[in-house]
């Protein structure tokens, strides 16, 4: 059963960037690549990093820390140290809201 939550408004976030919101307690960052939103846990699963503070490149997050990638789009390790995939959740548009849905289904 999915749970959507409204973050932001679709505006809040602009092309090539993300925005961190922190949803049940579960810090979830946002991010905008070519006019489609992303949402992934805003933990590297290397060493903990905030993600929210890297840098997107294109459909990657790259970690601040040490330099590991991932897909924003499913979560796969793109670039090494990580070996662990990104949890990532569902994302939707809806009254030019930004809408999560971080349960399981």
């Amino acid at each position: 059963m999915s749970h959507y939550v409204a973050v932001a408004d679709a505006d809040a976030i602009a092309e090539g960037s993300s925005k961190v919101f922190t949803i049940d307690d579960i810090r979830v960052a946002v991010c905008r690549v070519e006019g489609e939103y992303y949402a992934f846990e805003d933990v590297c699963t290397h060493d903990d990093a905030p993600l929210g503070e890297g840098r997107l490149l294109g459909f990657e997050i790259e970690c601040p820390r040490h330099g590991a990638r991932f897909d924003v789009r499913d979560g796969h390790v793109t670039r090494m140290p990580a070996v662990a995939p990104l949890p990532t959740f569902p994302v939707k548009v809806e009254g030019g809201r930004i809408l999560v849905d971080l349960e399981e289904d």
